[in-house]
């Protein structure tokens, strides 16, 4: 099954340098269907731990567990955006975000793109 904008994996992001997010993490996809239907790469904001963030930020995107199926309520940081290659994703996602949620994740990336 192909990877589909507002799915949500948990995939390990090392290698990383410097500031990035590191090890295994949410990612949710937010590349267009278009592009993930293509051999490239795919798109995503990367999650944390909602305990991890003890202040909201309009960067960010807390999701409850009931929004996105995870275990643990997620933040997802919009300023951390990544492309990564589709090898890395499990065959299986560990949830997903629509509606007003996903819209907020645009929001988010739109103010942290300046667009």
């Amino acid at each position: 099954m192909a990877i589909q904008r507002g799915q949500i994996y948990f995939v390990n992001l090392n290698p990383v340098q410097g500031r990035e997010q590191s090890g295994e993490r949410p990612v949710l996809v937010v590349s267009s269907n278009t592009i993930n239907n293509q051999p490239l790469v795919v798109t995503v904001v990367i999650g944390t731990k909602g305990a991890n963030v003890t202040r909201d930020y309009p960067t960010n995107v807390r999701v409850s567990t009931q929004d996105s199926g995870l275990p643990l309520e997620t933040v997802f940081m919009c300023f951390q955006i990544r492309s990564l290659d589709s090898s890395r994703f499990p065959s299986v996602p560990a949830g997903n975000i629509s509606g007003k949620i996903l819209e907020k994740i645009d929001n988010a990336l739109r103010l942290c793109l300046a667009l």
